[in-house]
Parts: C-alpha cells; sequence; structure tokens
C-alpha cells in the first residue's frame, strides 16, 4: 500500500513558512548552510529607489530685520482685542460714576417747581446740553489720557502692552541697530488713535494693511513709527 509523502516539519519557534517556501530557523545558523531566501506578499515591499509621496512644501515664516519672525495678523487682532478691552474696563470704572452723579444733578433744575405747584419751564441748553457736552469733553480727554499711558508710556520700555504680553508679541524698530524709544512710541499712538478717531475708516485701513504689505507685514502706523511687530519666545 503507497504511503503519503511526507513533509519536513518546520523547526518550533520558528517563523511560519511563506508561500512556497519554509521559515528560517530562529536560532544561529551554523556554518556551512545557507539561509533560505524570505519572499514578502507581492505589493508590500517599495521597488528599488521608492522614496515615498511627495511632501506638501512648508514656507518658512516671514522673518522681521532683526531675523525675528513677524506677527501673525490673527495673533496681533488678538492683542488688539484684549488690549481695548483693558481700556474700556478702566474708563469705564470712572466714567459710568461720573454719569450717574451729572445726571442727579441735572434732572432737579430740569423737574423744579415753584412753591405753589406750579412747573418751571427749564432752559434746555443752559441746563442740561452745556453740562452734557462738558461731561463727554472731559470723558473724551480722559480716555485719551489712558490711551496714551497704555500705548506710549508703558509700551516703549518694553515694547509691550498687556495684550501683546499675552500674545507673544513685541513693538521693534525697524532699524535692527535702533531700541523703541518714547518717540517712536508716540508716533504709533498718533497715527492709530487720532487717525481712528478723526477719519472715518482709518481703523480698519489700518488693521488690514498688513495682509498685503511685503515683506514686513506692517500697518499704516507702523509705517508712520517705522516699527515692525514680532513674534518673541515664550
Amino acid at each position: 500500500m503507497t504511503q503519503p509523502p511526507t513533509y519536513p516539519t518546520p523547526p518550533a519557534g520558528g517563523q511560519p513558512p511563506a508561500a512556497g517556501g519554509f521559515a528560517p530557523p530562529s536560532g544561529p545558523v551554523r556554518p556551512g548552510h545557507a539561509v533560505p531566501p524570505q519572499y514578502a506578499p507581492p505589493g508590500l515591499t517599495p521597488p528599488p529607489g521608492y522614496v515615498g509621496p511627495p511632501r506638501p512644501m512648508v514656507a518658512p515664516p516671514a522673518l522681521a530685520p532683526n531675523g525675528q519672525p513677524l506677527a501673525s495678523f490673527g495673533d496681533r487682532l488678538l492683542a488688539v482685542l484684549i488690549d481695548g478691552l483693558i481700556l474700556m474696563g478702566v474708563v469705564m470704572v470712572v466714567a459710568m460714576p461720573v454719569a450717574f452723579v451729572f445726571f442727579l444733578s441735572v434732572m432737579p433744575d430740569l423737574t423744579a417747581t415753584t412753591a405753589d405747584g406750579g412747573y418751571v419751564e427749564p432752559d434746555p441748553f443752559a441746563d442740561f446740553l452745556l453740562p452734557f457736552l462738558a461731561l463727554e469733553a472731559g470723558i473724551f480727554l480722559f480716555a485719551l489720557g489712558v490711551s496714551y499711558v497704555f500705548h506710549v508710556e508703558m509700551m516703549f520700555r518694553t515694547g509691550q502692552t498687556v495684550g501683546k504680553r499675552v500674545m507673544k508679541l513685541r513693538v521693534v524698530p525697524f532699524d535692527p541697530a535702533g531700541t523703541l524709544d518714547r518717540r517712536a512710541a508716540a508716533k504709533r499712538w498718533l497715527a492709530h488713535q487720532v487717525g481712528g478717531s478723526f477719519i472715518p475708516g482709518f481703523s480698519y485701513l489700518d488693521g488690514l494693511w498688513q495682509l498685503w504689505d511685503k515683506p514686513w507685514q506692517q500697518c499704516l502706523h507702523d509705517k508712520f513709527a517705522r516699527t515692525v511687530v514680532v513674534k518673541v519666545a515664550p
């Protein structure tokens, strides 16, 4: 009776045999014995010289004249919003109590009556309009003074406002050899504050100018003061 053919048993502990062959032994190979070639399934082995799919090109960050990376539009916008909220809070803390006292002081004149209960007609111009305009002028001058101290006296020493410090930004001179002084900070503030207060739409144009200004990404007040805004290390 014919016996079925027998096949060699692969060594214990070795890898499972690949299609068409046997797995090599897991132990050391004795001298004089060649290791059978191993085969990988088709499609898993890259052809010779294959380096993978092309990687997208990443543009290097734009640099200021001093070599630091320029601040992005988003970071600068967030810094401006933070500074604006701080200034608004300081002005409102002072303006609201003053306005409350003002209305308490003028209301008796506007609702005055005679001894017999008759109504005394007030003078709107002298009793309300002039004091109200004086109040508005006082609040405006106070806000202007707070803005000057915040954006000039506090900023030029370190090149940072509170918002810029939070966003890791700094104002530096365009000339790498120069230093930021009070004059440059005042010129930035004047262009930004006065232009935004008296020229319609200037604030938007000033802030958006950095989007198409190349290569330094300056706003108009940066150009006027010859400064750039850079990103600093945390």
